[in-house]
């Protein structure tokens, strides 16, 4: 299995920032993400903690799934 995704299994959408109050990706991202590449996904996932923190986003804590 690859360990390749941000998700702790928090799949709910902040309506204002419309990311993941979990894992911090747009609907668009969750739902290409087996799709994508491994570098696409490590490109994304290198983003996420200073989007969350740009949103004003705490990530809440999960467990994180395997993809």
């Amino acid at each position: 299995m690859s360990k390749e995704t941000p998700c702790v299994a928090v799949c709910m959408i902040d309506p204002k920032t419309k990311l993941c109050f979990g894992c911090g990706r747009t609907l668009p991202e969750i739902a290409r993400w087996h799709a994508m590449e491994s570098v696409e996904r490590l490109s994304v996932m290198a983003l996420l903690p200073a989007r969350m923190s740009e949103a004003g986003l705490q990530p809440i804590a999960g467990t994180p799934k395997r993809a």
